[in-house]
């Protein structure tokens, strides 16, 4: 039975990375960011986005040697460059059945490693000096579709998917899509997961509120939030934005 008191919140790290491509998306001194995707590495069904097109975009100048590559557009955020809808997909089993099982009302954050780039004297306090691990956007979630249910969707159904990275490979891979309402977004400044110490020092965000898989570094892994302390995330993203 689902719990009465409220939504729960699953908490994905996306975007580019020391691997792939080798950069992380920048964050500034006062907290602005650029959201950066990681290459797309399988095949597609048409054309996409090169990190060159996204150069032209972006404040961040992103280094000349990844331009040919193609990006993999995944979350798509509809406020960010070639995205028309907030929609994410995922191709592995292991966070597709938990994704499954949210509701509408529920939370989907992602957070990604970010570089700090640059000098200012209006430095945040909260801003990692080398790296940091940040939550980057939400989506409020509307609607979940399992990859089966997905190819038996109708055209208009299927228009809201139609810039996911996941829909555009071939063969699609996902093995769920969510769907974010209106609610959903791009945050303007970062929300810290890492102490200012160090990247890899966890913030009370991450120790206090969530519980996760306990693989590997805590910054690649899944973290998931009861009803409880997604009330308390939700209200601790708004007053730092709020608040700032």
């Amino acid at each position: 039975m689902r719990d009465s008191r409220g939504p729960r919140a699953i908490a994905l790290n996306v975007g580019a990375n020391s691997n792939l491509p080798g950069v992380r998306g920048p964050i500034s001194p006062d907290g602005r960011f650029e959201y950066l995707p990681i290459p797309e590495r399988q095949p597609t069904s048409e054309a996409v986005p090169t990190y060159a097109d996204l150069d032209a975009h972006l404040s961040f100048e992103i280094p000349e040697r990844f331009h040919d590559l193609p990006v993999h557009l995944d979350p798509a955020f509809a406020e960010y460059p070639f995205c028309s809808a907030y929609t994410y997909g995922d191709e592995h089993g292991v966070k597709a059945g938990p994704l499954s099982r949210l509701e509408p009302g529920d939370v989907l954050y992602f957070y990604a490693t970010l570089g700090r780039h640059g000098d200012s004297e209006t430095a945040a306090d909260w801003v990692v000096p080398d790296w940091g691990a940040y939550l980057i956007g939400e989506f409020r979630v509307d609607r979940v579709v399992t990859g089966e249910a997905y190819e038996s969707l109708g055209p208009e159904a299927r228009e809201r998917f139609a810039t996911n990275a996941h829909v555009r490979r071939d063969p699609f891979d996902a093995k769920v899509l969510v769907a974010g309402d209106d609610d959903s977004t791009l945050y303007d400044r970062a929300v810290p997961l890492s102490e200012p110490t160090g990247g890899t020092d966890a913030n009370e965000l991450v120790t206090d509120l969530s519980n996760d898989s306990g693989r590997g570094p805590w910054w690649r892994r899944r973290l998931w939030f009861d009803a409880d302390a997604t009330d308390l995330l939700r209200a601790h993203v708004e007053s730092h934005h709020t608040g700032r």
